[in-house]
């Protein structure tokens, strides 16, 4: 039978390369959906065929189009994969409400958003008896930012955050229907919109960046793998673990600059 995967912002970085990965799946029908449709086509054409989706994931009307064109072209839904975020650093003070405004839009409401109206679907394709061995998975690509804040990128955290949170609660509450929620944890990951040359410049901060294939491994294993939760780099666990046990040398690490931000690039 199909393997029915939608992947947002699949133009570029994480999203692009978990496109090309899943397209290797037996009998894999892929939905790629990002704002740039001329990338998401020629990204088509290389994978062997998709269905392109372009379109902005804040715009009001976004998840009814995105739910159209699924129910349309495919009738089912095995996994999907909320990746699309952006990222715009500054203070609090110097960028106040429309900053984090801006990130809860694109970074925690658009995913929730398109959950919300591809989970009926999710739950009938669970539902399937042709469908027995086969995982129907949700996976959002948060980042190890939605654990522990940094200076300059509260609101991206804040938005991470909440993703966490709620993936957490959503874990729980759609095990009984057969859907499984998985959350993968990026640190720093050089992809088109953050390079991270300056990481990757030096020795001593080079082991601090993974390849976006690193990431795609760790969505495999949050999704089909059925893991509840991936950190990449893995051992980027420890500083969120050390934040619930040391809090306050974390606070004072991060203050002292030990602790640089991670930037997701947009879609």
């Amino acid at each position: 039978m199909a393997f029915v995967a939608l992947i947002t912002g699949a133009s570029s970085g994480i999203g692009e390369a978990t496109a090309r990965r899943l397209a290797r799946e037996p009998d894999a029908r892929l939905v790629l959906v990002a704002r740039r449709r001329e990338r998401l086509q020629a990204l088509a054409d290389q994978v062997g065929g998709a269905t392109v989706v372009g379109l902005d994931l804040t715009a009001p009307d976004a998840p009814a189009r995105v739910l159209e064109t699924v129910e349309r072209e495919h009738g089912e839904l095995h996994m999907l994969v909320n990746n699309a975020g952006a990222s715009w650093r500054g203070t609090f003070a110097d960028t106040g409400w429309a900053n984090v405004e801006r990130h809860m839009k694109l970074d925690f409401e658009a995913p929730v958003r398109l959950t919300e109206a591809l989970l009926t679907m999710l739950r009938q394709t669970a539902a399937k008896p042709e469908g027995a061995g086969r995982r129907v998975s949700i996976v959002n690509v948060a980042s190890t930012a939605g654990r522990v804040a940094r200076p300059r990128s509260g609101s991206y955290s804040a938005a991470k955050f909440a993703l966490v949170g709620w993936s957490d609660a959503l874990y729980a509450e759609e095990r009984p229907h057969g859907v499984h929620v998985g959350l993968v944890l990026p640190g720093f990951v050089a992809t088109e919109g953050f390079p991270a040359e300056e990481l990757r410049a030096s020795a001593k901060t080079r082991w601090m960046v993974s390849s976006v294939d690193r990431v795609v491994e760790a969505i495999m294993e949050a999704g089909p793998g059925g893991r509840a939760e991936r950190y990449v780099p893995r051992y980027y666990w420890i500083p969120a673990a050390m934040r619930l046990i040391a809090p306050s040398l974390v606070r004072r690490a991060i203050a002292g600059g030990a602790f640089a931000t991670t930037t997701r690039p947009g879609d």
